[in-house]
């Protein structure tokens, strides 16, 4: 079976940017996601459409087709009262937007009480490079299409 439209996929993976391992698959936890609904960087899954299982692929993914570039727009300031606890800088933080969204923030330093923090993605503007292999290729759920995104061993909930 090829990876398509709402098909679910599983894959081990090692994400490296500029040589140095970002990210990876623990051994026997491959990633899972739905094909075809935005659950990954639409780069890589360009490159997975029309593989399958057992396929071992390298993907080199330019900056537009992954995180996006980096926008310094996107860093500002706030005053440390906005802040509940203790401010630590390269941690992640979390900001509801006026329409109810959830945006990540990365703080980049404290000076008094004001805080930098940067809005943009930690990888906007890098060339992702990932070493893929596909594990699995199934159909999708009823129920994964419904959600738009796939289901682990049928434990999934939603809250």
């Amino acid at each position: 079976m090829n990876i398509t439209q709402d098909k679910v996929v599983e894959l081990d993976y090692t994400l490296t940017v500029d040589g140095e391992v970002i990210d990876q698959s623990e051994s026997g936890e491959p990633l899972t996601y739905l094909h075809g609904h935005s659950n990954i960087i639409p780069g890589l899954e360009r490159a997975l459409e029309g593989k399958a299982a057992g396929d071992s692929l390298q993907v080199t993914v330019a900056p537009e087709d992954g995180y996006g570039e980096r926008d310094e727009d996107n860093v500002e300031e706030l005053s440390l009262e906005d802040f509940e606890d203790d401010v630590e800088v390269g941690a992640t933080y979390y900001a509801q937007a006026e329409d109810g969204s959830v945006m990540p923030f990365t703080v980049m330093a404290v000076e008094g009480d004001r805080v930098q923090v940067d809005f943009n993605p930690p990888l906007a503007g890098m060339t992702l490079n990932f070493d893929v292999k596909v594990v699995s290729v199934r159909d999708a759920t009823p129920e994964e299409l419904e959600h738009g995104h796939a289901h682990a061993d049928g434990d999934h909930q939603h809250d």
